[in-house]
């Protein structure tokens, strides 16, 4: 094989899943009526965002090596945390401050405070303790949902005060403000991952973490970090949930841990660590996305969209293997 082959073979593996998206997007806007819109389109970016947002944290511990179940019920958490101190009903406590461009950033600290702290749990109990990321990880996803029936009692927190709201109702460019809050999420991270130090380590710790060790990385402390990073970035996306929904209730997000998941998957990133870009998994998500905008133009049930995202994961685990084997023969 010549180097130029090699070179767009490599290329191809890299970038696979934007392809993967480009040919969805050329099916369903040839074979759907009213698919190929702008505002299709522009639907399918702003119903990623969350989804978007709570994929960075999860693939960041992945390409660790490691797992991160917690994220959903982070986000709820948090999501409740915004709801009960800013919404007016339910069980809302109406808090106020003045000026009223306050709330932003105290909703918002408060919102990345929850998701870090429980992410920083989590991290020195897989860490420090030496306990599996797995089982940490999946108790935190039960406690963390249980604490938010707790402390909602089961009931909402509705009508979020308007200067957070204000995020969820202004565009720009034709796109809701947090749709360009996920993608300049995705924008800083993947800088961050590809630019920096610690980015690179995370790949490395990922690919091979004794061997890392072995070459003076630090990497305990770079993993407690990439836990810290996925709980707040999931506090994030929960703060993005209330104000998509002016509100908190005990099950808001119920199922985004296994759509993440497997934007995550489909995205490129490898279930063994090491490998795997940020912008592949935002084209993960909007791939999704795609699907689901397709399957409610069609009139399908919704029942239809977890059998694809499920069949999705299950292709893109089997293309990982695939890809793999291909990356040892070029090797």
């Amino acid at each position: 094989m010549n180097p130029r082959t090699r070179h767009a073979l490599e290329f191809v593996l890299d970038n696979l899943v934007w392809f993967m998206l480009l040919f969805v997007l050329v099916v369903f806007s040839i074979f759907i009526p009213n698919y190929f819109q702008l505002g299709i389109f522009a639907n399918i970016i702003e119903a990623s965002s969350v989804l978007g947002v709570m994929s960075i944290g999860l693939a960041l511990v992945i390409i660790a090596g490691h797992m991160d179940l917690s994220v959903e019920s982070v986000a709820a958490l948090s999501a409740m945390s915004v709801g009960i101190l800013f919404c007016s009903s339910g069980i809302g406590l109406g808090v106020q401050l003045h000026p009223e461009w306050l709330m932003v950033p105290v909703s918002l600290l408060l919102a990345l405070a929850v998701g870090g702290l429980i992410g920083a749990f989590n991290g020195y109990l897989v860490v420090k303790v030496k306990m599996s990321a797995f089982i940490i990880t999946l108790a935190s996803y039960i406690w963390v949902r249980g604490l938010v029936l707790v402390i909602s009692g089961g009931r909402s927190a509705q009508d979020l005060a308007p200067a957070i709201r204000w995020f969820g109702i202004q565009r720009l460019i034709g796109l809701p403000l947090t749709a360009w809050i996920a993608i300049g999420c995705f924008v800083v991270f993947s800088l961050i991952m590809a630019k920096t130090p610690f980015g690179r380590h995370l790949v490395m710790i990922g690919g091979n973490e004794t061997a890392t060790f072995r070459a003076g990385i630090r990497v305990n402390r770079n993993l407690i970090i990439a836990f810290v990073l996925a709980g707040a970035i999931a506090g994030l996306a929960g703060w993005l949930l209330a104000i998509r929904t002016s509100g908190a209730t005990a099950n808001l997000g119920v199922g985004l841990l296994f759509n993440a998941f497997a934007a995550v998957v489909i995205g490129g990133v490898s279930l063994k660590g090491g490998v795997g870009t940020l912008p592949g998994v935002y084209a993960g998500v909007l791939l999704l996305s795609a699907i689901n905008t397709a399957i409610n133009l069609m009139g399908l049930p919704a029942n239809f969209t977890q059998v694809i995202h499920g069949l999705l994961v299950l292709a893109a685990v089997l293309l990982d293997a695939f890809k793999q084997t291909i990356r040892q023969r070029l090797a």
